[in-house]
């Protein structure tokens, strides 16, 4: 019965240690499922975000292309907004994809081997006191049935003695052997006796501690890391519900943004600017005056009637007779003469007009060029150890060419322009008309360079024609301002705090010592400001930094800087 009832214990015991076995390895199973579910989630959000990228990317407007030209409506613009605000809703999908994966599958994955450890360890644990109370267990039961063969052969030893010494036929030597192994065979059942009873009792006091305390300890560990692992899941869902909600700020503003962008737009502006740009300076024709075919007499035409007026077909360039000019089709497609002489007088007249501006434009990138390299002469003259005078004169010499190449472009364009200017109707009513669109360009070249002629949006600004100012940008007067010291700042070892940001306007290449290369369109960080000298020292990163010419790029300080924000 004892052997029955122990034999179900641990039978029991086993079953508990494999109900166990098989619910936390399914545990983790369920935790490996998770993790997987959260890794392919992040996927998506990484896969969307790229895929959203590429989407702005590809309808943002190409450079030379008729969408850089189309930006002047509202609309357009509009749509770039809205562009570049999907690009920022993009990358705050891709801090979903790097907070999922850096808070909760690279976390679960780690955990993930310390709970196999843990389980295994504890199963370990189980499986070996099993083991060490089923071996006391046969010990005693070995024991007990030694000590039971014992006392059988001992009663059996006592009863062929006494047989041996009631016989009187058997020798006194007989009787005395049978004595003598009775005797023996009684101290081996006592012997039996101790052993069995020692086994016993260590067997009992291993048993309680088995049940009482070693298993209960398993349990308790299991039931501890089962709960652990639980709870660890809870935080991990929480953690996945709020990765989400942390970037709904900001990808609210980019939201707001899209909608401000479209509530920018202003139709009756944009229709504006189409007749603006559309606008071809000619004069309606006259009437058609009356032919009487009644009388003898020579036809007349009116002088100012386009049908017949050789004048008007040689300014509009028709061929055709009886087609008025508003839908005379331009036959001259593509790109046509230099001075554009195939255009209509107001669509050639701003046409010279952008030309002049691109052109001053270059020429005051050429003249910021030479005056950045002419004090970086002067600084080499100042501190010849940071690099040799000379070596810029010949780029000076190039930069001198380039500018007086463009002056001469300038030149021949602003007389093309003054042409057509001439047979236009007068400059006041053609200001009167336009008044509505004229705005002032903030755009200058330069005090030396021609002003502007043409407001941002196109309509036509009356300024004063200067060839000689522009002449006498030849040789401008080097700015008498203090150049840095550039061995005295870097050779503090004390690395300077961010005041700002800049983008640079153009690029640089930067062959001297002390100044940086930047690219057209590079974001930098700004670290000193402009003490006047034309230079600004930025930082490109923790091992990259130096001077650009403060000419070439757009400089953004924070509001706590000195000035919250400038443009260059």
């Amino acid at each position: 019965m004892v052997e029955e009832r122990m034999g179900d214990c641990w039978s029991y015991t086993k079953d508990q240690f494999d109900n166990l076995e098989k619910h936390t390895q399914w545990g983790i199973e369920f935790v490996e499922k998770y993790t997987k579910f959260v890794k392919e989630r992040s996927e998506i959000e990484t896969n969307y975000a790229k895929q959203i990228r590429n989407l702005s990317k590809k309808y943002q407007p190409k450079k030379n292309s008729r969408e850089e030209d189309e930006s002047k409506y509202t609309f357009c613009r509009a749509f770039l907004t809205s562009l570049n605000e999907l690009n920022d809703y993009a990358g705050q999908h891709e801090v979903i994809a790097e907070n999922l994966t850096s808070q909760i599958i690279t976390e679960l994955s780690r955990y993930l081997q310390e709970l196999k450890t843990e389980r295994k360890s504890s199963f370990h644990d189980g499986r070996k006191a099993q083991q060490h109370i089923e071996s006391s267990w046969k010990q005693l039961d070995a024991s007990k049935r030694r000590f039971e063969r014992d006392c059988k052969e001992a009663d059996r030893a006592q009863q062929y003695f006494e047989k041996m010494d009631a016989d009187i036929n058997v020798t006194k030597a007989d009787v005395e052997k049978a004595r003598q192994q009775a005797q023996m065979r009684h101290q081996m059942a006592s012997d039996s006796k101790s052993e069995y009873s020692a086994y016993l009792q260590k067997f009992n006091q291993e048993q309680n501690e088995h049940y009482y305390t070693v298993i209960p300890n398993i349990f308790q560990k299991l039931q501890d890391m089962e709960e652990k692992r639980i709870d660890r899941l809870a935080v991990c869902m929480k953690t996945f519900a709020d990765v989400d909600r942390q970037v709904l700020p900001i990808v609210g503003k980019c939201l707001d943004g899209m909608t401000k962008a479209a509530e920018s737009i202003e139709p009756k502006t944009d229709s504006n600017q189409v007749v603006e740009s559309y606008k071809s300076g000619f004069e309606p024709p006259g009437d058609v005056e009356f032919e009487d075919y009644g009388q003898a007499m020579k036809r007349t035409v009116s002088e100012t009637s386009l049908s017949n007026s050789k004048e008007v077909k040689e300014r509009t360039g028709g061929k055709s007779k009886g087609k008025l000019w508003p839908f005379i089709k331009n036959k001259n497609k593509g790109s046509g003469p230099e001075d554009f002489s195939h255009l209509p007088p107001e669509q050639r007249r701003k046409k010279l007009q952008g030309k002049i501006d691109d052109l001053n434009k270059d020429i005051q990138k050429e003249m910021d060029q030479r005056d950045a390299l002419t004090k970086m002469k002067d600084v080499y003259v100042k501190n010849p150890q940071m690099g040799d005078p000379t070596s810029v004169d010949p780029r000076l010499s190039e930069l001198a060419q380039n500018i007086e190449k463009l002056q001469y472009e300038v030149q021949k364009f602003e007389g093309w322009l003054a042409e057509v200017e001439e047979k236009m109707p007068s400059k006041s009513d053609m200001n009167r008309r336009s008044g509505l669109y004229e705005t002032q360009n903030n755009s200058t070249v330069s005090n030396n360079c021609a002003q502007d002629r043409e407001s941002p949006d196109g309509s036509y600004t009356e300024e004063q024609n200067s060839e000689t100012q522009v002449k006498a940008t030849v040789n401008p007067t080097p700015p008498t301002s203090s150049t840095p010291e550039f061995d005295d700042e870097f050779d503090d070892e004390e690395t300077l705090p961010t005041i700002g940001t800049c983008k640079a306007l153009y690029p640089f290449e930067g062959h001297n010592e002390g100044t940086i290369a930047v690219a057209e369109g590079e974001l930098l960080y700004v670290i000193e400001e402009d003490k006047g000298d034309g230079w600004t020292r930025v930082r490109r990163n923790e091992d990259e930094e130096g001077y650009v010419p403060t000419s070439y790029v757009e400089v953004f300080l924070e509001t706590n800087a000195k000035g919250a924000m400038t443009y260059i």
